[in-house]
């Protein structure tokens, strides 16, 4: 089951500091925003699984983000080999696309339709920049520390009303899914084997399991609103803290890296064309 956890392995990951991890998750988001080929978005998005597994992030965890994403992608690939045409036209420059099939007239609706190569590829490409940002966020957050991390977000001049809200959501999420088990296990014991059971019935199960769940996350958070207004909450970030943040040489070297490879991106985009759509496959 997914949750927010800090990984148990030690790398440099973990011992980077969360500004250093802000910028890095950034830097890699608007490359995966900047490339349209699936070439360079697939290496990103291999590069930073890798990096996901060497940090420690259970390989379980990436097999269940890409169990969850797995229908929405089919369903991506199918549409974008069949509608997105005009856009790719663009991309690559012609008027005329590749055909994989087509589907015959005498169908209801949609009779005609053709199945585009150009589309796959573009859908292979949304695919790639999605998984990267998917992935891009456990790297930073599974490898720190939710209290180092509330700091790094106040060094950075985020308010900290909205990094308590964060860090907040952080912690009551393995509650929440602790809950869950309990609620399961409950109805183990009186004799529900869920493990038998179809798609339609877990999901009426699941859908069971929301009411008191619900009940108990408001119960929760009417508790903690009654403990901040105990503690005169203001929601200041002027504030004394039990933990410290500090930039190493590390870092340093890790923020000038990144900045520029974020700058060798564009710069080979709009000079060499490298990343574009037609990058090594339409020339």
């Amino acid at each position: 089951m997914m949750k927010f956890e800090t990984v148990d392995h030690d790398s440099i990951f973990t011992r980077l500091d969360f500004r250093t991890k802000l910028l890095m998750m950034g830097v890699i988001t608007l490359i995966a925003f900047i490339w349209e080929s699936p070439i360079t978005g697939g290496i990103l998005t291999l590069i930073v699984a890798f990096s996901c597994l060497f940090a420690g992030v259970k390989l379980e965890y990436l097999k269940t983000v890409l169990k969850v994403m797995i229908p929405f992608y089919l369903l991506l690939l199918v549409t974008m080999g069949f509608f997105n045409i005009e856009q790719v036209k663009t991309l690559i420059d012609r008027e005329t696309l590749t055909p994989i099939f087509a589907v015959p007239k005498t169908w209801w609706w949609v009779g005609g339709l053709t199945m585009n190569q150009e589309g796959i590829i573009y859908g292979l490409n949304v695919i790639f920049k999605t998984l990267t940002m998917v992935l891009i966020i456990p790297l930073g957050i599974f490898t720190t520390d939710i209290n180092h991390m509330v700091v790094g977000m106040v060094q950075v001049k985020i308010p900290y009303k909205i990094v308590f809200i964060f860090s907040s959501t952080l912690r009551f999420f393995p509650l929440l899914l602790e809950e869950i088990e309990g609620i399961l296990d409950a109805q183990r014991l009186r004799g529900l084997a869920l493990e038998n059971m179809g798609l339609i019935r877990k999901g009426k199960v699941y859908a069971a399991i929301a009411v008191p769940l619900i009940l108990n996350a408001m119960a929760k958070s009417q508790k903690l609103e009654v403990v901040l207004q105990s503690k005169a909450f203001s929601g200041s970030s002027q504030r004394t803290y039990l933990h410290q943040s500090i930039l190493t040489k590390t870092d340093y070297f890790t923020m000038i890296f990144f900045l520029v490879l974020l700058l060798s991106v564009i710069f080979l985009y709009f000079a060499w064309g490298v990343g574009k759509f037609a990058w090594l496959i339409y020339t």
